[in-house]
């Protein structure tokens, strides 16, 4: 293995196995810790955890159970996966677990860029962009669990961290590898450590990967994975080869517990053409829905059955608030995991998932434990084969055309 990665959800670890195999890695991805090697044809390995919103000491713990696993298997970079609108709290979490796998590599020099211009996201002046407005200004103030407040990543990433930021702008990089080689180098000197770099197109993305070639530690969304396969292939260490990738017929259920603007309007257009089942607080926090049920009655639907719960952000508001935000967020998640548990057991092959937490229940709730990487859906959001029986598209909140649910199916089975 030669690039380890670790991932703070399910659904960003897709993604960056989407960027790393389409540039000629054979990537696997592992549900956690795996409690065994990894077989010696993986060139890629992310290690997918579940650590974005736990508290701080346990993101940290985790993350650091990763780098001593994938550093075991003989990797010799490592990658901090994290989302491109950079889900965090003041206190964490990505600015502590960076700086603990810093601290474990000896690392001195550490990109910090989240930046995914192929949905949006951009990095310009140490501000996150979500198409023309400030991250701030996109819907992700409203987030339930991260809301992000302050577009600036070098302030927000300040507040989480005991070292300073450092910054290399857009004209550094658009200089070119040495020009951004120089800008960090510049940065460090100064006595920053983890270091935003800024991104607008993906050719931006590439030269920060060809300028981290000797890095250790590299941090970002996973845009910032797209230069580094050519830093191993410039050394003649990728074996350019790739599996087949084999569709999948059979029964389609489609989940979302998103509440981002993006998936509530898929949601919505959904609906209208496929049969739907809303899951609100109330029914879930009473009993009254439940997975059996839920289950029975999607595989009695044509089409692609959608179960949702992706309500605004002023109904989540009034619903954490009479219930509590974890004791909700708990309650939703169990039940999605019971859920897929019962619709696989039902026979349904094909699963949709939308948002990040809901996608890590999923996974969770099914015991799944190796995922192979297959085509693209939309931007970040793959095709994942759990076995020769089960499929999956786990989709972050904010990513996916408009026809998400009914393209992704389709997909699945090998319709155009």
């Amino acid at each position: 293995m030669l690039l380890g990665c670790i991932g703070d959800d399910f659904t960003g670890s897709s993604d960056l196995g989407n960027t790393l195999t389409k540039a000629g890695m054979r990537v696997v991805q592992y549900v956690g810790v795996p409690g065994v090697p990894a077989a010696p044809d993986v060139e890629a390995g992310i290690v997918a955890l579940k650590s974005r919103s736990i508290p701080v000491a346990e993101a940290v713990a985790q993350s650091l159970a990763a780098l001593d696993w994938l550093r075991a298997q003989g990797c010799t970079q490592f990658l901090f996966k994290y989302c491109s609108t950079f889900d965090s709290t003041p206190e964490g979490n990505i600015g502590p677990v960076a700086e603990a796998l810093a601290d474990a590599l000896n690392a001195q020099q550490v990109i910090v860029c989240p930046a995914f211009p192929a949905t949006g996201r951009s990095i310009y002046q140490g501000h996150l962009f979500v198409g023309d407005r400030l991250l701030s200004e996109s819907g992700m103030q409203h987030h339930p669990l991260t809301p992000m407040s302050d577009p600036d990543i070098r302030r927000w990433l300040a507040h989480q961290i005991s070292g300073t930021v450092g910054h290399v702008p857009a004209t550094a990089v658009l200089g070119g590898v040495e020009s951004t080689r120089a800008a960090l180098r510049r940065e460090t000197a100064k006595g920053h450590r983890l270091i935003v770099a800024d991104a607008i197109t993906d050719a931006d993305l590439v030269t920060l990967g060809h300028a981290a070639a000797d890095h250790l530690l590299v941090t970002g969304g996973s845009g910032i994975a797209m230069g580094l396969p050519d830093n191993f292939r410039a050394r003649g260490q990728l074996s350019e080869t790739s599996g087949a990738w084999r569709a999948q017929v059979g029964p389609v259920v489609a989940l979302s517990g998103s509440c981002s603007t993006a998936t509530r309007a898929q949601v919505t257009m959904h609906a209208a053409t496929h049969p739907s089942r809303e899951l609100t607080a109330d029914a879930v926090m009473s009993g009254e829905v439940n997975a059996d049920t839920l289950a029975t009655w999607a595989v009695g639907q044509p089409g692609v059955p959608l179960i949702y719960s992706s309500a605004d952000p002023d109904s989540v508001a009034a619903a954490q608030a009479h219930y509590g935000a974890s004791a909700l967020a708990g309650a939703i998640e169990t039940l999605f995991a019971d859920l897929a548990r019962a619709l696989v057991a039902k026979g349904v092959t094909r699963l949709v998932s939308a948002g990040g937490e809901t996608s890590g229940a999923v996974v969770s709730g099914l015991g799944l434990t190796q995922l192979e990487i297959g085509p693209e859906i939309d931007p970040g959001v793959p095709m994942i084969r759990a076995d020769d029986g089960l499929v999956l598209a786990l989709k972050s909140g904010n990513f996916g055309a408009a026809d998400f649910f009914a393209r992704a199916a389709a997909m699945m089975e090998g319709t155009p």
